[in-house]
């Protein structure tokens, strides 16, 4: 009997901020993958409760929401998500926003042969130069420094990373990137 996620593969994209997430979550949306994004579950229930969303807002709100609603708070609602998309025909997803160990530890769990983890990864001093010169939300260094402690720390945000199928280094141009994002998409059949 075949199972209705048989065929299904989900790319999850981890790293640090400033590392490309972003860059590499939009690479395949591009392509026209769908994408559940951890953090809309996150801002949608700050809209929910008229919260406005800042850094600062949003990072107090992720830390609260877990803690009352339990770690896997978030990651419940993106397993439903992408089961609601494998049930519509979805077969290729693009996961936004893996965070959390406990995170990576549900969808493993629901999704065990169909999780691909792809960990984006930049030496640290590049990773704050983008976060300072980016046009949204631009962080100091000492923010930055701030925000990984806090994700490495409270997050568990080095776990998913440490253990991810496949590591691309981006420290070079925007091109270099975007070959090294072509052969992961052929890789894992996602081209």
């Amino acid at each position: 009997m075949t199972h209705p996620h048989d065929n299904l593969k989900i790319l999850a994209f981890v790293g640090l901020p400033g590392a490309g997430k972003s860059t590499a979550v939009d690479y395949f949306t591009e392509k026209g993958y769908p994408k559940v994004y951890f953090g809309g579950i996150v801002f949608e229930a700050m809209k929910e409760e008229g919260i406005e969303i800042t850094p600062e807002s949003e990072k107090a709100f992720r830390t609260r929401f877990r803690e009352e609603h339990g770690k896997d708070v978030v990651v419940n609602r993106i397993v439903d998500q992408i089961k609601h998309l494998a049930d519509a025909g979805q077969h290729r997803v693009i996961a936004d926003g893996l965070y959390t160990w406990t995170e990576y530890k549900v969808l493993k769990k629901a999704f065990p042969g169909e999780l691909i983890l792809a960990a984006v990864v930049a030496p640290r001093h590049l990773r704050y130069h983008r976060l300072e010169n980016r046009p949204v939300r631009p962080f100091t260094a000492s923010e930055s420094y701030d925000r990984d402690m806090h994700e490495i720390e409270n997050l568990e945000k080095g776990g998913p990373i440490a253990i991810a199928d496949h590591y691309l280094v981006n420290d070079g141009s925007v091109e270099a990137f975007d070959k090294k994002l072509d052969a992961l998409a052929e890789e894992v059949h996602f081209s």
